[in-house]
């Protein structure tokens, strides 16, 4: 399988807002194997959102269980979540942030430490849980994928911005 080409910062593509799935059939299904193939086979793949591929739905992929932060006390795995919404969020980390299609910087960036989701899985049944810390974050993330945003627009403060020294 050959990966999809990642979208790169600043294209205008990356703005814009992602459509709600609403067919969950075979060509979807055949997409996010593609987008999925691209997360795990890309540097720093724990999060992925279909509108960084020019693909604008509002599709994560989110899978933060090898990663070693220390804030990863919560890991559901992979997750194929459509239509996700944050439901409740309370509490506050600032992390810093890298992104695939910001390969060249990483940022701070506040966002909720623990949040309760709502979306649907790889066949549209709705699923809702909770999580916290760097899951949490890769979510909350990605979700801002779909509305058409980009970490760098989020950052604490203009200092809050670094070139990234490598990407893994």
């Amino acid at each position: 399988m050959e990966k999809l080409e990642i979208l790169k910062y600043p294209d205008e593509r990356l703005k814009i807002v992602s459509k709600e799935v609403d067919d969950f059939g075979r060509e979807f299904k055949e997409f996010v194997e593609k987008l999925k193939y691209t997360m795990y086979n890309s540097p720093g793949g724990v999060g992925i959102a279909a509108p960084q591929v020019n693909r604008h739905i509002r599709t994560i992929i989110v899978d933060s269980s090898k990663s070693s932060h220390k804030t990863n006390v919560i890991s559901h795995g992979p997750m194929i979540l459509s239509n996700p919404r944050i439901v409740h969020g309370e509490g506050e980390i600032v992390f810093r942030e890298g992104c695939m299609s910001v390969p060249d910087y990483t940022g701070n960036v506040k966002r909720y430490y623990y949040i309760k989701v709502e979306a649907q899985d790889i066949d549209g049944k709705i699923i809702t849980f909770d999580t916290e810390g760097f899951e949490a974050v890769v979510i909350q993330h990605e979700i801002d994928h779909l509305d058409g945003k980009v970490f760098i627009e989020k950052v604490v403060s203009p200092r809050d911005i670094f070139k990234r020294k490598v990407y893994r």
